[in-house]
């Protein structure tokens, strides 16, 4: 492909369920202080599924919702990179090819990513790849849904970090050639010292979630190594947060004028949802101010589709607007930290 290579975002969907639990209910269920729910991890209320909702359930709906605004034809999909959770509707099965044939994208093949909370980001970058390697590849869909709150157990404060955690869905259609909200660079970064610092202790070939062991509460998330993730993640997290989106913006290019691209440049943060103080942390090293960001305490942690839900509620707000140049920001337990870069609107 030439160097002039370009894919844009042509439209997103969501979906969230009409359910949620307050930050009085998560108070209530974990015994913390109703303060500490609100101010500390940032929770207003998070949305949780209805019964007999289910994760790639949910990915259609969002998905369909992307299909009819950018009013195009589903068969005109090529490739579906499905980020539904590992926990869905069944195991050992392939969503993506499940999410292609419900949305009518009967000429895409289809395949399951998991990066946790950074498979968005991770979408995008591979999205790019497979339509410069391919050129018979021009629209990807990426879409997937999310119920990993079946697996949090409020009264184990060792995971009050992931109380933010609620349930919903993301789409994005990508497009080569496409005119605006150009991906100019992507950058991941990963350090599995972490990998089994959190996990579901019964889950798998390790440990299989017998009777007995999901009544003794290992068929929910523990935080098995506290001090370790608590030492380690305190002393990169920040750091590598900040290396990716340089990285990010060092691959994005250079601006009309030929100069490369800086955190000066940047005028909205797509943040997944975090306690307020990283939050505010994050928006300062940027330079960014509140109102250059949208910070999801009444939605909840919705994983990786927190960063289509950003771009969404973002300019429904007014804070993300044409011109902007939006860096998405993510990471996930194991650890694994990304950033991307998007020139929202026309480019400059």
């Amino acid at each position: 492909m030439t160097d002039d290579f370009t894919m844009g975002i042509v439209a997103t969907g969501m979906f969230l369920p009409g359910s949620v639990m307050t930050a009085e209910e998560i108070s209530e269920a974990s015994g913390l202080p109703l303060w500490v729910v609100k101010e500390k991890l940032g929770i207003t209320q998070k949305h949780i599924p209805e019964p007999g909702m289910h994760p790639n359930m949910m990915a259609v709906h969002a998905a369909n919702e992307a299909i009819a605004k950018a009013g195009i034809d589903p068969k005109e999909i090529d490739v579906v990179l499905c980020t539904t959770e590992e926990w869905k509707e069944y195991n050992l099965w392939t969503a993506g090819i499940d999410l292609a044939h419900e949305i009518g994208a009967t000429n895409a093949w289809g395949m399951d990513m998991h990066m946790r909370c950074a498979t968005t980001i991770a979408a995008l970058k591979l999205a790019r790849s497979l339509m410069r390697e391919d050129d018979g590849i021009d629209t990807i869909m990426i879409a997937g849904g999310y119920v990993i709150g079946d697996f949090i157990d409020h009264t184990n404060l060792r995971t009050s970090f992931l109380f933010n955690i609620g349930a919903g869905a993301g789409a994005m259609i990508v497009k080569r050639d496409w005119p605006e909200n150009h991906v100019l660079g992507t950058h991941l970064m990963s350090d599995g010292s972490m990998s089994r610092h959190v996990i579901v202790p019964a889950s798998g070939t390790v440990k299989h979630p017998t009777d007995e062991a999901v009544k003794a509460g290992e068929f929910k998330f523990d935080l098995v190594e506290p001090e370790a993730m608590k030492a380690r993640l305190g002393e990169v997290s920040i750091d590598n947060w900040m290396h990716c989106v340089d990285e990010a913006l060092r691959k994005s290019g250079s601006k009309s004028d030929g100069s490369p691209y800086a955190r000066t440049d940047l005028g909205y943060l797509n943040m997944l949802l975090v306690k307020p103080s990283a939050h505010k942390q994050i928006l300062d090293l940027l330079g960014l101010s509140e109102d250059q960001s949208f910070y999801m305490g009444e939605i909840g942690h919705i994983g990786e589709q927190d960063s289509i839900i950003s771009m969404i509620e973002g300019e429904k707000a007014g804070k993300l607007k044409p011109g902007d140049l939006m860096v998405i920001v993510g990471a996930g337990i194991g650890y694994v930290w990304g950033a991307g870069v998007v020139q929202w609107g026309p480019p400059s």
